[in-house]
């Protein structure tokens, strides 16, 4: 089964953003991970922003990112849509079609939190991010 969930990105304020969703949506924030906890390198002053974070509400999950240190994000492209697919033929398969004359911003890849993981943006300009966890 797949899932799609919307990914915001932040210009640094993605706590507060969390924070703001949180009580709006009478949600729940189910996961944080800042850049500091991983091995990443990072400049000490990005350490504690949120590399992942989740919130979940009443039939809504987002998930949120101060995205990546010195990358400019900019109203419009701050939103992606991640999809969760259980096999890898299956994310072969949508990665592939939404692709075509489109352009693969990252190829996928077996990534640090046990998952196979590629982002593209599609013909339509949309961003897209397809996850795939992998058997340990």
């Amino acid at each position: 089964m797949k899932t799609l969930t919307p990914y915001l990105f932040f210009p640094g304020t993605c706590e507060e953003a969390m924070n703001y969703y949180k009580e709006c949506l009478d949600g729940e924030i189910t996961a944080i991970q800042r850049f500091g906890d991983t091995e990443m390198p990072v400049e000490e002053g990005y350490r504690d922003k949120i590399m992942h974070g989740e919130l979940k509400a009443e039939g809504i999950h987002m998930m949120f990112s101060d995205g990546a240190p010195h990358k400019e994000i900019t109203e419009g492209d701050n939103v992606q849509l991640s999809i969760t697919v259980e096999t890898i033929e299956e994310q072969d398969t949508l990665f592939e079609a939404l692709a075509k004359d489109g352009k693969v911003t990252m190829p996928l890849e077996k990534t640090f939190w046990g998952a196979r993981y590629g982002m593209l943006k599609d013909k339509f300009g949309i961003r897209w991010m397809l996850n795939c966890e992998l058997d340990n």
